[in-house]
């Protein structure tokens, strides 16, 4: 039995992703599986690219990051309640409503094997987000379900040459993703800088992988090795 919690990308809802509807209920199936097996699941859902363009088109509008954040948070708990109505669908025990606390969505994964939130208040990502729930939780580690294999030291649609990794220290991470600091509302990096500093502080375990590949999220999720990059404290 294992408590994991999962931050998933909301890139991989998006309608141009090839077989999306198959790729959803795959997610099911794991999700499902593993509650049979008395795993207790958090999922945090990301914004995707819906947050970026409200955020985008509201811009030219607004000019409180804050305020900006609100927007994607918004996607965040739409992309939410999809999984949600579909696991429960599927007959899976959920929570029956969005946390849009961390504390909150702690209590709820004592009450039922799986919660699904998304993002909480302006300024904290979904990987941040997922992290902190991790944490609080006390969960075995925390999966960054992405839409790239692996971290690299650049990105590597920019340079196809660039070198990945499989294990990496909390440490080391920071350093390619930078300084512990909120960007700008809607940006997009491989893993946020201020969830890997709380999850170096904590020493929880990350593992960042390709979910588009469900596999890869099932193996993460039993604690089978994985295509993807594994972090950990030095």
């Amino acid at each position: 039995m294992a408590t994991v919690i999962a931050a998933i990308g909301g890139s991989l809802l998006r309608p141009e992703i090839e077989e999306r509807h198959a790729w959803l209920e795959g997610l099911v199936s794991v999700i499902r599986d593993r509650v049979s097996m008395d795993d207790r699941i958090g999922i945090v859902v990301g914004g995707g690219a819906p947050a970026r363009e409200g955020i985008e088109l509201a811009r030219p509008l607004i000019d409180n990051e804050g305020h900006l954040d609100k927007i994607g948070i918004a996607a965040t708990r739409l992309n939410a309640t999809i999984v949600r109505e579909a696991l429960s669908d599927a007959g899976v025990s959920v929570s029956g409503t969005i946390p849009t606390r961390v504390d909150e969505a702690v209590l709820l994964l004592e009450e039922r094997p799986v919660v699904v939130m998304g993002g909480t208040t302006p300024g904290h990502t979904t990987d941040a987000v997922a992290i902190r729930f991790a944490i609080a939780s006390g969960a075995d580690r925390c999966i960054i379900a992405t839409n790239v294999p692996k971290v690299y030291e650049e990105d590597p649609r920019e340079n196809p040459e660039a070198e990945s990794h499989d294990f990496l220290t909390h440490d080391r991470l920071q350093e390619i993703v930078g300084p512990a600091e909120h960007s700008r509302a809607g940006a997009s990096q491989i893993v946020d800088p201020v969830g890997v500093s709380e999850a170096n502080i904590s020493k929880m375990t990350l593992n960042i992988l390709d979910g588009r590949d469900v596999g890869l999220i099932r193996s993460a999720i039993v604690g089978d090795e994985f295509v993807g990059t594994v972090v950990r404290g030095a």
